[in-house]
């Protein structure tokens, strides 16, 4: 994080900004900075996603303790290389215990940046209800806003349907680890979710249809699912600028619409 900005100064806010301090900044900046609103800038979807990441952390009491934990290892370090600096050669007598030292230190920054990443390990699988009211007032106000540029228009007859894949052995009564109402919740983060089918032939399979086709690019781009068996999204549909006449006549794309058609009714 040293090269990096903070949560607190990618969304303009102080520790101690309330919830709805933290809310409102968010809305702001996700405003500006939403790709459909910047096409042409390549930073706006990286911008977007840490903006979103922050408000996940920060708006939930124990991942933004373990976040602090970390920001506050990190300015010790810091303070500390910046006083052995002054002191270095005075003090070589010292430097065994010094280094004692930093071995403690970064055990405790290993500890707290584990206890950061279980926290958001934990947001993404039961999702953070501050975050999706907060996009859902997003996409109201967006919707809004890109009605007078046609967008609508450009993708009305579009229907965004995406493949949903990770590792599952057959004989896992698991499905590695995945359900129909997880897929639904971490897809749920980037737009309405018209439904989630988890094919009953085939293991590690789903397929999901999205309301919006903003959101599902979103989705296919950034959602990585659990980190020990991470999700493989591929467009099945209404794929931006591909030929939907060929999907329809795919016979891979045909055979895989096929399989999830006596899932259909779970």
């Amino acid at each position: 994080m040293a090269d990096k900005l903070t949560y607190y100064e990618i969304l303009g806010v102080g520790k101690e900004s309330s919830l709805k301090e933290i809310a409102k900044a968010y809305r702001k900046k996700a405003l500006k900075c939403h790709p459909d609103k910047n096409p042409d800038n390549p930073r706006a979807l990286e911008l977007f996603h840490e903006l979103s990441k922050a408000l996940e952390v920060l708006s939930d009491p124990k991942a933004k303790a373990a976040y602090d934990a970390v920001l506050k290892a990190k300015e010790l370090a810091r303070l500390r290389t910046q006083a052995l600096d002054a002191k270095r050669k005075k003090f070589k007598q010292d430097l065994e215990a010094r280094e004692d030292a930093a071995k403690t230190e970064k055990e405790n920054d290993e500890m707290a940046a584990k206890n950061l990443e279980a926290e958001i390990k934990r947001l993404r699988e039961e999702g953070s209800k501050l975050l999706k009211e907060q996009q859902e007032l997003l996409r109201d106000q967006l919707k809004k806003e890109v009605e007078s540029d046609q967008y609508n228009t450009t993708y009305q007859n579009v229907t965004p349907k995406l493949k949903v894949r990770w590792k599952s052995k057959k004989s896992d009564l698991t499905n590695g680890g995945y359900t129909q109402e997880m897929i639904r919740s971490l897809l749920e983060k980037y737009g309405e979710v018209s439904y989630v089918i988890v094919s009953s032939k085939k293991k590690g399979s789903a397929v999901a249809e999205f309301t919006s086709m903003a959101s599902a690019k979103l989705a296919v781009e950034n959602e990585l699912g659990i980190p020990d068996n991470p999700l493989k999204i591929s467009w099945l549909d209404g794929e931006p600028c591909s030929n939907n006449a060929k999907a329809e006549t795919d016979p891979g794309i045909s055979k895989l619409t096929r399989d999830f058609g006596e899932a259909s009714d779970k």
